[in-house]
């Protein structure tokens, strides 16, 4: 397999203008964690225009809304992941999100398959998703426009390293550590996965800070660090409405049809690879660690 030799494409240029189609009548999209943040945005904003859409989560919302469907799911147990996917329409649909995510507590905590907790719910499971669905992916949908595409949330382009001789987190913690681990391995499974299914188009999505529950474990939920913390970042990034809206005619671009395995920030302009996983070592040693945890897990 070829070396991804990371992204150099700041140029890409994309136009609001140059869209799938001028609705989303008849598209299908699977949003894994579109029960909460920025997957319910996109899920409603995507409805509202004519889209299907079926969301992966613990908690359903949104009962009676036409076009919206739901299966349940505990996304920090790869098992769980595993018979999801198995479940999923896959051969029909044109776009699959990833978008649930956690921060990790300031002490270690694990799921049941003995996986840190952050690590399992905002990473590994996709890992597993994508794994299990890139072979059915788009194979009886209509659309013949472009690849099926796969989008995944974190925060790539930030040159982390994580510590890939402990990426579980198992001989030592610490909040930003394992976070790390998370991040690299978002980031290298879009780049692994461009490679590696090159029938599916696949992006990965830095929306940067904004305001939502994500930091209640670390920070505690209801504490006034938590209130404070969000209500600065509030005053001075976008909202997850803002943002859900301004990136939505991205995903649906014809102009990043071309370019699998980009990343983009959150104003949707193309960012660079992390300099780490732009070296074929870098990029494969994650992938091994993510699946021999992979294989643990599934035991």
């Amino acid at each position: 397999m070829k070396a991804f030799d990371g992204i150099k494409r700041k140029d890409i240029q994309w136009s609001r203008d140059s869209l799938i189609a001028d609705s989303l009548f008849g598209i299908k999209v699977a949003i894994i964690g579109g029960t909460n943040g920025i997957g319910r945005l996109l899920a409603l904003e995507m409805i509202s225009k004519g889209a299907e859409v079926l969301v992966v989560g613990r908690t359903f919302r949104d009962d009676n809304i036409p076009r919206l469907s739901f299966m349940k799911a505990d996304l920090s147990q790869m098992k769980e992941a595993k018979r999801i996917t198995q479940q999923l329409p896959a051969e029909t649909l044109d776009m699959v999100f990833f978008t649930a995510g956690i921060m990790a507590g300031k002490q270690r905590s694990e799921s049941d398959e003995g996986i840190e907790i952050d690590l399992a719910v905002s990473y590994l499971n996709r890992f597993v998703m994508i794994r299990e669905i890139s072979e059915r992916l788009g194979k009886d949908r209509n659309q013949d426009t472009f690849k099926p595409r796969v989008f995944v949330w974190g925060f790539p382009g930030t040159n982390q390293k994580g510590n890939l001789s402990d990426f579980n987190s198992e001989k030592s913690y610490s909040l930003m550590s394992a976070h790390s681990n998370t991040v690299i391995g978002n980031e290298a499974l879009v780049l692994d996965s461009a490679l590696r299914f090159p029938k599916i188009n696949f992006f990965g999505m830095n929306p940067g800070l904004m305001k939502s529950n994500i930091r209640s474990s670390p920070l505690g939920e209801g504490s006034w660090a938590l209130k404070i913390t969000e209500m600065f970042i509030g005053t001075l990034f976008p909202s997850v409405e803002t943002y859900s809206r301004r990136i939505l005619p991205l995903l649906v671009s014809h102009d990043i049809e071309n370019h699998s395995g980009a990343m983009f920030n959150r104003h949707g302009h193309a960012i660079h690879t992390s300099k780490f996983l732009s070296q074929q070592s870098g990029l494969a040693n994650v992938i091994e660690q993510s699946e021999r945890l992979a294989a643990r897990a599934l035991r």
